[in-house]
């Protein structure tokens, strides 16, 4: 465990049942896969010839005009005419249980913690709102693109107003991690606190 000076302060212990786990790329495949499909909004929609307004009239008689024949001017073959597979609202959601979802989150910390991506810190305070000083900390710990994890007591106004115009950098708190967040950052910094909350909901 490092100080915000970069400085290594103490060794942090932590449960074998939540980062020690062995990387299982089909279930966070699942999970993640699952985790981007619940995110989609399903909300496009488009119009069958049946509801597009209008065509309740054929428009010509079917034989003896020398014209293909036609039963609304609302088909899709017609300008404003409906279309032939109409896009309707849907839900993307994919099913997966909190046993699944917890065990992909393990696997994910565990394989982290293996590639020295995971990096934890006994705390992230900001005295002011500056982003200059939350830069300068980012620099003392040598990193440029991080997910920053802290506890929802240790997330606030100066940490959010701080960090949030920072290009490849985002603060959650413990209880918003996620397997897509998890896995975009380079780095992911936890707190000494925020580790204790994350091992409290998942051992």
């Amino acid at each position: 465990m490092k100080t915000l000076t970069g400085e290594n302060h103490s060794v942090l212990h932590v449960a074998d049942s939540v980062f020690s786990k062995d990387y299982n790329e089909a279930l966070v495949h699942q999970v993640v896969v699952a985790y981007m499909a619940g995110a989609r909004q399903g909300t496009k929609a488009q119009k069958t010839r049946s509801e597009v307004s209008g065509g309740g009239v054929k428009p010509w008689k079917q034989k003896g005009t020398g014209r293909a024949r036609a039963g609304t001017i609302r088909s899709p073959l017609w300008r404003k005419g409906g279309v032939t597979f109409a896009a309707k609202p849907r839900n993307y959601e994919q099913k997966v249980n909190r046993k699944m979802y917890r065990a992909a989150i393990r696997s994910i910390l565990s394989e982290l913690l293996r590639a020295e991506r995971l990096l934890a810190v006994e705390g992230f305070k900001l005295e002011t709102p500056k982003t200059k000083e939350f830069v300068q900390l980012l620099k003392q710990l040598d990193v440029k693109e991080a997910l920053i994890v802290v506890s929802p007591e240790e997330f606030t106004e100066e940490l959010y107003l701080a960090s949030r115009n920072i290009k490849n950098v985002a603060v959650v708190d413990s209880i918003e991690i996620n397997p897509v967040a998890l896995m975009c950052f380079d780095k992911v910094i936890m707190t000494q606190e925020a580790v204790k909350q994350v091992e409290e909901r998942l051992v």
